[in-house]
């Protein structure tokens, strides 16, 4: 350990330009990978808020920024069916809103029945009641500049609708320029102008003592126009529609893959670029006697102290800078696992080209030291 060290410290540049290689390759894995963690979260974040079993759609409906019309009275079908505790509404739609300053703004209305979720933000009177206030809205924090709201409550228009905004939450940014604004589920069906027939999605709790998987099975067979999805199915098929059947999902995977495969270039050939410059200390070390699992261990020494330090030093960099970009794209995350999944990534890289520049470091001939 003392000699590798000592090998890496005795040319201070060299072992500077290694780490910073290390470091920016590390950087670019996580940022890159916290661009499409983001991203995929938040295609589902509607969904995962609510805490129904499952979610019947119109046919086809990719995710729930784009829904279709459903009919209102399959809420009074669904409720006939065995197991069903209770059915919600959730109406969702495309609409405009107006500006304090009267400029007009897209924005995706989403209204629902009180009890969806207790993670669900709905604009109740307080935090023990369920009652909804009407004609009242919430934004997400990182909507309020795109809707003009310096201060709050204000009133507003939405579908040239009178509408309060009595406060902001958070988690619910939207990548499609269009921001979430939630209300009750009366509200949004003026928003929307929907007739009395017309809904957007119904959510089902199961009752105890039944099993989810029959439950659907029954609601497919008495709603064959729809689609019943788990809500772990609704929101794994909005991930995959917005990940890969979107240009903006493909792009940021496709960027997430290079950035992991450049990184990963990057450490290979930074390591064994340093090792292979370090071929007359090898030299040395066998024609002094060395063993061939002696340079072994100091090349691979040398490489994870390397990556380790890198490693510290581009997590160091790319946690602040992910705060200063989700100023701009706030719903850029980085689950715990990125973090330790690159560093895994790095040290494994790292040792890999360790193991093949070893190869040319053990065959070195000792007779190298002395040439001119």
């Amino acid at each position: 350990m003392r000699l590798a060290w000592r090998n890496l410290s005795h040319d201070r540049l060299r072992f500077a330009v290694t780490i910073a290689g290390v470091a920016f390759a590390v950087f670019l894995m996580v940022f890159q990978g916290s661009l499409l963690a983001g991203f995929v979260r938040v295609s589902s974040s509607v969904i995962d808020a609510t805490d129904a079993d499952l979610w019947i759609t119109a046919r086809g409906v990719p995710c729930f920024d784009f829904p279709a019309p459903l009919p209102s009275r399959f809420r009074e079908l669904s409720m006939n069916v065995t197991g069903v505790n209770s059915v919600e509404r959730i109406a969702a739609g495309i609409t405009s809103w107006q500006k304090p300053s009267g400029v007009w703004q897209t924005i995706i209305i989403v209204g629902a029945d009180p009890g969806v979720g207790s993670s669900f933000p709905l604009p109740y009177l307080n935090e023990k009641t369920d009652f909804v206030l009407p004609e009242t809205v919430l934004v997400d924090n990182s909507s309020l500049d795109a809707l003009g709201l310096a201060t709050m409550p204000v009133d507003v228009e939405i579908g040239r609708r009178r509408a309060r905004v009595a406060g902001a939450v958070s988690g619910f940014g939207s990548f499609i320029g269009s921001p979430y604004v939630f209300t009750g589920y009366n509200d949004a069906v003026r928003y929307l102008d929907f007739g009395p027939e017309e809904t957007t999605f119904l959510l089902v709790r199961v009752a105890r003592g039944n099993k989810v998987e029959d439950v659907q099975q029954h609601l497919k067979a008495r709603l064959p126009e729809a689609d019943i999805w788990t809500r772990a199915e609704f929101a794994r098929r909005a991930r995959l529609y917005w990940v890969i059947k979107t240009g903006a999902g493909g792009a940021l995977l496709t960027a997430a893959l290079l950035g992991s495969i450049v990184g990963a270039v990057i450490v290979s050939q930074t390591i064994y670029a340093t090792t292979m410059e370090s071929l007359e200390e090898f030299a040395t070390l066998k024609a002094m006697g060395a063993s061939r699992w002696y340079i072994r261990r100091v090349v691979l020494i040398q490489a994870l102290v390397s990556s380790v330090i890198g490693c510290a030093i581009g997590l160091t960099v790319t946690f602040p800078s992910i705060k200063i970009v989700q100023g701009s794209i706030p719903w850029v995350y980085t689950p715990w696992w990125l973090p330790a999944g690159m560093i895994l990534v790095s040290l494994l890289m790292c040792s890999l080209a360790s193991t093949v520049s070893i190869r040319k470091a053990i065959r070195v001939e000792p007779g190298r030291v002395f040439r001119a």
